[in-house]
This record gives structure tokens, sequence and C-alpha cells, in this order.
């Protein structure tokens, strides 16, 4: 069956309606456009009687601008993207923009995606990850679009960076598993070549190797996955399992849990667990996960005010590093404090 196409309204129509010159009726849809009240009321009245919806796509020819957002990401099975993905695509509705999202799952080359970033004519871009190479915020900084790297290290090119200070994290988890009383502990990472990971494991063994009575092991999950964890910790349970891991997400620590318990070994009186994310199932009454948790909505925050400076500022571009602290959330995976042999890693 076919479909009758109703006739768009027009800017010509609102503005005949409103009384109004076509520019007073396209200022009246513009965010930050200089508009009075009065006309602003008469504009919006009208656009309401005859049903009009300003036109974004044609609107774009004239002021070079889409309003698009490019978010690009690579890590969809880790639901601590859809908490970002939820709150950063109201924050960029709430300010008039809108998101394309482009999944980098498996993409190494970044002339891909710049280029379709390029063809959408996006206004800024904001990668949302800590895997992807920093090729990929530099290509897109040298195409000339204004980017944020959330998620990301100190800034190594010529773009904004707003995420945690990773090593710090690393401490901070490493002086939580000391502060138990155990004097043999394990660091289950993410992907062995994730820069995060990376920073994570140099912070838990700056706390490690300085306590002489304590051993450590070090391990790797391949992916930020349920199933990834579950197989590493299968795989450490061929071993001595240390008394308490921290894992590099609250996926893989969901998993390694699963899988001690099928084993029959609880958490945490057999073997102490803390993650790090502090996504919405880490508090779920089934696991009540002891996590580290970076401050998600603090990070959208400041990542979009960083997008709408660069969008908005006169002035020569100078790139930032915004590094935001964690804290740790009690839960039920690890024991309490014992503060036994901790005395040189206080918790703060």
């Amino acid at each position: 069956m076919s479909r009758i196409t109703k006739n768009r309204v027009t800017l010509a129509e609102v503005a005949k309606l409103a009384g109004v010159s076509r520019s007073a009726v396209s200022r009246s849809f513009t965010v930050g456009a200089s508009i009075a009240p009065g006309t602003l009321l008469r504009v919006r009245d009208a656009a309401k009687q005859l049903g009009y919806r300003p036109n974004i796509l044609a609107r774009s020819l004239t002021t070079g601008q889409t309003g698009l957002v490019g978010l690009v990401a690579n890590n969809f099975h880790n639901p601590v993207y859809l908490e970002f993905f939820d709150i950063f695509t109201r924050l960029l509705q709430a300010r008039g923009l809108r998101t394309l999202l482009i999944n980098l799952t498996d993409e190494v080359e970044p002339l891909r995606s710049l280029d379709l970033l390029l063809q959408y004519q996006v206004d800024a871009v904001v990668v949302a990850t800590s895997t992807l190479a920093t090729s990929f915020a530099s290509a897109f900084a040298d195409a000339g679009l204004p980017v944020v790297h959330a998620f990301g290290r100190d800034n190594e090119g010529d773009y904004d960076v707003v995420g945690i200070d990773n090593r710090e994290a690393g401490r901070i988890a490493a002086r939580r598993l000391l502060s138990c009383g155990y004097q043999y502990v394990g660091f289950l990472g993410g992907p062995q070549g994730s820069t995060s990971t990376r920073d994570r494991l140099a912070g838990f063994m700056d706390i490690v190797e300085a306590q002489s009575e304590v051993t450590f092991q070090i391990s790797f999950a391949q992916d930020y996955t349920f199933e990834a964890g579950f197989e590493a910790m299968q795989g450490l349970m061929t071993g001595d399992l240390a008394q308490g891991y921290f894992c590099g997400d609250d996926v893989i620590s969901i998993g390694a849990m699963s899988a001690l318990r099928r084993e029959g070994i609880s958490v945490p009186e057999g073997v102490g667990i803390i993650g790090f994310n502090n996504v919405e199932m880490a508090a779920w009454d089934n696991i009540r996960l002891t996590t580290v948790a970076q401050p998600l909505r603090q990070i959208i925050e400041v990542t979009v005010e960083s997008l709408l400076a660069q969008l908005q500022s006169k002035e020569p571009y100078r790139p930032s590093a915004k590094l935001l602290s964690c804290e740790i959330i009690e839960r039920d995976t690890l024991p309490k404090s014992t503060n036994q042999g901790t005395a040189a890693v206080p918790l703060s």
C-alpha cells in the first residue's frame, strides 16, 4: 500500500503567519541566536499552529554546521558504554545536537572512519574508548575536527582528553586488597594491549612491589566480557590461586566470580574480588561486587563541556587533559579491612 506524503510546511509560511521575516524564523530555531522574546513567541505559536519542523539538513547548507557529533566506540559488549551512550546523547540533545554513532569494533585503521565522519559533515567527534589506538583521535583532529577523547590517558595529540588516572586506580585497588591482610594478590586485567590495562597494572605494582612480604601474579583476559573473565579465571584455577584479585573491569570480575563459584570456591571467603567501573549490575543483589568506581557522569559532563568549548571558541585552540578521581564502592566481594601489614599503604 502506497503512502500519501503530506506537504511539508515551509519557513516562508511560518514567517507569513507570524508577521516576521524568514530570517527571524530561522533565528528562532537556531540555538544561541539573538531574537527578541516577543518575536520568538509569535514564531513558535505560528509554527505550532502549522505543524512546522525546521529542516536541519537544509539549514546546514546555509550555516555550514550539521549539529552532528560523531561518537566513536568499539566495545559494545561492555555495559558501561551503554550507560555512557544514554547520558551522552541526552546531554547533547538538550543542547540541540545529535549523535552519529560509529562502531569501530575490530577496526585498526582510522581513515575509513574518518571518511565516514567527513561524509556526514559532523561538527565534532568524541572517541569513547580506552582500547583504540591514539592514532584515531589524532587522525580526526588532523582533519580539522574538534575532538575529545573520553576515557583517554594524558594528552598525546591535538585534542582534549577526559578520563581518570588509571595508574592511581590501580594503586587504590592494590591498597584495598592488602587491607584484607592478603599476602598473595593477583591482577586480572583486560586486554594486555589496552593503555588503561597497562596503566592500572603499573599502579597496582607500585603498591604491591613496595611490600616485601607480599607475592603476586599477573594475568589478562582477552576482552572486556563475561566470557573472557570466566575463561581467564578457569585458567588461573589450574594453578595456585591468589587470595584476592583486582579485575580490570566489572564484567570480567563477574565472569571470574562465576567460574570460581562453579568450582565451589566462595567469594570472598575463598577468593576476594575487586572490580572496576561500577556498572549498574555490580549492585545487583546476586552480585554485590566491590569495585573501583570511575565518575562516569562527571566524565561525560566534562566531555560535553570540552566539546562545546571547542565548537564555540574564537581563540586559538589549546588541547587539555582532565583526569578525574576514582573511589571504592564497598559491597560483598572483599572481606572488611583488617589493617594487618598495611601501614605503608593507607587507603587514602
